[in-house]
């Protein structure tokens, strides 16, 4: 039985966090990731970030497929990867966790 309250505690507190930062942002999100891509070194951080984005949207398609769900199950998961990269996947370990009990 594995219970997703790690997972629920992250995703509250992080999107809580990111929900404060939007809200008190002096630059669009959009703004702030041309920003991120303009120097080498922020953009090198950037690509990593989203390369682990890319390996855990390849996860969440595996093992929805090892629970016999469809790719279409998985695509709200994987949008919410590409916009807030964690809250993604933190989702998806809370509902399936949840689902599980």
């Amino acid at each position: 039985m594995h219970r997703p309250f790690i997972a629920l505690a992250g995703l509250l507190g992080f999107s809580l966090y990111t929900l404060i930062t939007m809200l008190t942002a002096e630059q669009s999100l959009l703004a702030f990731g041309r920003q991120l891509l303009s120097r080498p070194d922020t953009a090198q951080v950037v690509i990593d970030l989203y390369l682990m984005a890319l390996l855990a949207c390849v996860w969440m398609y595996r093992d929805a497929r090892r629970r016999g769900r469809s790719v279409a199950s998985v695509l709200p998961y994987w949008v919410l990867t590409a916009l807030f990269v964690s809250v993604g996947p933190l989702l998806y370990i809370v509902i399936t966790g949840l689902r599980d009990e």
